[in-house]
């Protein structure tokens, strides 16, 4: 079974997916839509990047439907700790624009 990931989880490049290996597997909007109990409509919003909210359960159907894996990853790099952006503030605070400390 193939997957659908990517380094950015976005509701538009999921739908893009859906899209590409829908046409590949010969099928209309219709088609899918009946596979995966969704309207039509809402199939179209998210494969031309239309659709705001869309609940849980219709992304994962949509995969199934096409003999695709939905996996969710973490990503490579993580985001800063409130922590961590403090102390880098700190730190920048200190050193002027030559890279060197502060005189008192």
């Amino acid at each position: 079974m193939h997957s659908i990931l990517g380094a950015m989880l976005t509701l538009s490049a999921i739908g893009a997916q859906i899209a590409a290996k829908r046409r590949d597997l010969g099928l209309t909007q219709t088609d899918l839509a009946r596979r995966a109990s969704i309207s039509r409509a809402t199939l179209d919003a998210l494969e031309n990047g239309r659709t705001g909210e869309l609940g849980f359960s219709k992304v994962t159907k949509l995969p199934s439907a096409l003999g695709l894996d939905l996996k969710v990853h973490e990503a490579a790099s993580k985001r800063p700790t409130l922590d961590e952006l403090l102390e880098e503030n700190r730190h920048d605070q200190s050193m002027d624009r030559r890279g060197r400390g502060r005189v008192p």
